[in-house]
């Protein structure tokens, strides 16, 4: 089974708290989900290089296996079929 990568960079907002339970709901055992917390004094370097690889303006956004996902690269809320489409709790 080969292990899927999600990262769901977050700010701690009812939003955020509501994206990343909506990724661990549909998440498989081959999900490896990593929340990201961006608020002040929790942003670590790597969360940075993170964002700015991935080239996220804004969050809550989703992040599977190096790829924003589509509705994180456009001005639409986050949504299972979006998430589902990006491969989240497909194994």
């Amino acid at each position: 089974m080969t292990q899927r990568s999600v990262e769901v960079f977050t700010a701690g907002c009812p939003l955020c708290d509501e994206t990343v339970n909506l990724v661990q709901e549909l998440a498989c055992d081959s999900c490896d989900i990593q929340v990201r917390d961006l608020r002040e004094g929790h942003i670590t370097k790597e969360n940075q290089e993170r964002l700015n690889q991935y080239g996220i303006r804004r969050v809550p956004a989703g992040v599977v296996d190096g790829t924003l996902a589509d509705c994180c690269q456009t001005q639409q809320s986050v949504s299972r079929e979006s998430l589902i489409a990006a491969g989240i709790g497909q194994s």
